[in-house]
């Protein structure tokens, strides 16, 4: 029987996640990386992706690949994988964590329903869903080729309940219903491939709940009054069901959606 250390090695592995450049791409990244992955780090722009990259390379003497790509050109989108054989030769691992978030700075994005634009509605269903499912045909041969290949989608609580309004009374903040119907859709998507690509590949998902990045107080105060465990997220709370899902510690899971919200939605 292997032991928990052997089950959850990363090394002589590849990894790819998606959104890498941001705050808990970053941490997702120095996870895998920790492990002993070889990173390939997709984001936006070509300086983000390669100081995330330097810093892997540093601080985890890991090799790291930064792949500058906008996920909303499809074409772009299917040459990754390639890239990335041609590089390390295989792909073990891939987290979709890149996504419009209720943050993002898009006109008609993160304002009252009857205000919410249709441009941002697409943009949002292609970064958050469209991307996944183009990337993740791409990716298919290598994962399948891997013997141990995991896909883990990044979700969130929106993809699973609706939101309580009452949390962002007397502030600026928003909750997009096409952030909702993505990471709704994101979560039947890893269902979806979970029956269609086993048993060679593993498909799983995460639905984070929310993370504490400088809120207005009074939204903060009434989140951490409905979550069992007393605060809000931090991107420290990704890493254990990371490593749980990307490693051989869940060979025998599949399908499944791991809820990391403090127990937001346990009531």
């Amino acid at each position: 029987m292997k032991s928990i250390r052997k089950l959850s090695d990363l090394s002589g592995r590849v990894a790819l996640v998606t959104g890498a450049a941001g705050r808990l791409g970053r941490t997702i990244c120095e996870t895998l990386a920790e492990l002993g992955a070889s990173i390939a780090v997709l984001d936006l722009k070509p300086e983000a992706c390669e100081q995330a990259a330097s810093s892997l390379r540093k601080a985890h003497g890991v090799a790291a690949l930064p792949i500058a790509v906008d996920l909303a050109n499809t074409q772009k989108t299917r040459e990754v994988s390639g890239t990335i054989l041609s590089h390390f030769s295989r792909l073990d691992v891939l987290v979709h964590c890149a996504a419009l978030v209720g943050t993002s700075d898009l006109q008609g994005w993160a304002v009252p329903f009857t205000e919410q634009a249709p441009e941002p509605w697409r943009a949002a269903l292609e970064v958050n869903l469209t991307a996944p499912f183009v990337l993740t045909q791409a990716c298919i041969p290598a994962l399948r080729s891997s013997s141990h290949g995991s896909i883990v989608n990044v979700a969130s609580i929106y993809g699973m309940v609706g939101p309580d309004w009452r949390l962002y009374q007397e502030t600026q903040m928003g909750n997009p219903a096409a952030y909702a119907a993505s990471k709704g859709g994101l979560l039947q998507l890893t269902r979806w491939l979970a029956t269609t690509l086993a048993p060679d590949v593993r498909v799983n998902a995460i639905s984070l709940g929310g993370v504490a990045r400088s809120q207005a107080s009074s939204f903060i105060e009434r989140y951490v009054s409905k979550t069992p465990l007393g605060r809000m997220a931090t991107e420290e709370d990704i890493k254990g069901a990371v490593v749980y899902l990307a490693t051989d510690l869940s060979a025998y899971v599949t399908g499944h959606n791991l809820v990391v919200d403090g127990g937001w939605t346990s009531w």
